[in-house]
């Protein structure tokens, strides 16, 4: 294959989705691999290109709510307020599947995991194509999830035809995901859309699943989203810092100031100590630290409640054992 196109073109974009090739497509979480799903060749290639295991179901993303039907089969009355509430948005819901769903895109299972990008750029080209398009992040299994182009480019030059552009992924984390039984909402991925959000909305109880062996939603499995660095993250970063003394060592926290002359690196991920800046900016500098030579890169543990439960569970998904 000839070299990656970046681009800001969204007709080419759709026309090469509408030919049943694999692109790069910005949402406003993540960047997406994305295929139409009634592509066989495109579905196995999002597979192919990320090293992706075949039981890890694909998000299908859609342009607006009038093709929900088209790819659930039942849609309960708790997904319609949560739609009307966060679509297009970060959320993302396990629905019953309609037969006409691959099954390679749900790994077999009954359920389909839909959303609505809020990206303008996503929204203008899923409306081109008319068609649901699967698009799991934009990097190989387990790496970090890429939150600008050039983070795609760097995964996939060359093995893919091109990548749309649409600058930096605003909220900079993974979808929520959720699911229903009976009057509950279940919870599989932590996001930026939390649990008291949720449950302000519809009134009901929430179940926590994200740590269930069952992988029944995309991003269920223990490693993922790491950086090549080995990383690790705690509450008490001079402490771990102080252990290290002597190797290389990146630190990202958040708040204004961390200083300690033992480490070679350290950023703030918000100077204000914002968790919904902090998502924003987590995944561009891990991809910044990941390419400095580190020995170590340690996270300040975050708040364990909203977003910062999120952004603590990609964490405990990156870390490493040391």
């Amino acid at each position: 294959m000839r070299k990656t196109i970046l681009t800001t073109n969204i007709p080419e974009a759709a026309r090469r989705l509408l030919d049943g090739e694999v692109i790069g497509m910005p949402t406003e979480t993540v960047y997406g691999l994305a295929g139409i799903i009634n592509s066989d060749t495109a579905i196995s290639n999002i597979f192919k290109v990320k090293g992706r295991p075949a039981d890890n179901p694909l998000i299908v993303h859609i342009a607006g709510l009038s093709q929900l039907d088209d790819v659930a089969a039942e849609v309960p009355e708790l997904a319609r307020q949560l739609s009307r509430a966060f679509w297009p948005g970060p959320l993302t819901m396990l629905l019953k599947k309609r037969s006409t769903v691959p099954d390679v895109v749900t790994a077999g299972l009954e359920t389909v995991a839909v959303r609505m990008p809020a990206h303008p750029a996503a929204l203008a080209l899923l409306s081109i194509v008319g068609e649901p398009v699967a698009a799991p992040s934009a990097n190989p299994f387990g790496a970090i999830s890429p939150s600008e182009a050039a983070h795609v480019l760097k995964y996939f030059d060359g093995k893919i035809p091109l990548i749309l552009d649409g600058g930096p992924s605003i909220v900079g984390i993974e979808s929520t995901i959720v699911g229903f039984e009976g009057t509950d909402v279940v919870v599989y991925r932590h996001g930026s859309i939390t649990a008291g959000q949720i449950m302000a909305v519809t009134g009901a109880t929430f179940i926590d699943r994200h740590s269930g062996a069952a992988k029944v939603a995309p991003g269920m499995y223990p490693r993922h989203y790491a950086p090549a660095t080995p990383l690790v993250f705690s509450n008490d970063l001079q402490k771990l810092a102080e252990q290290h003394k002597g190797k290389k060592i990146g630190v990202l926290y958040y708040g204004e100031f961390f200083i300690n002359n033992a480490v070679t690196i350290s950023c703030s991920l918000s100077p204000s100590a914002d968790m919904d800046e902090v998502a924003a900016n987590l995944y561009g500098t891990l991809h910044r630290l990941d390419g400095l030579g580190l020995d170590l890169i340690i996270v300040q543990e975050f708040p364990a409640e909203g977003v910062g439960a999120a952004l603590n569970d990609k964490l405990k998904r990156a870390s490493w054992q040391l």
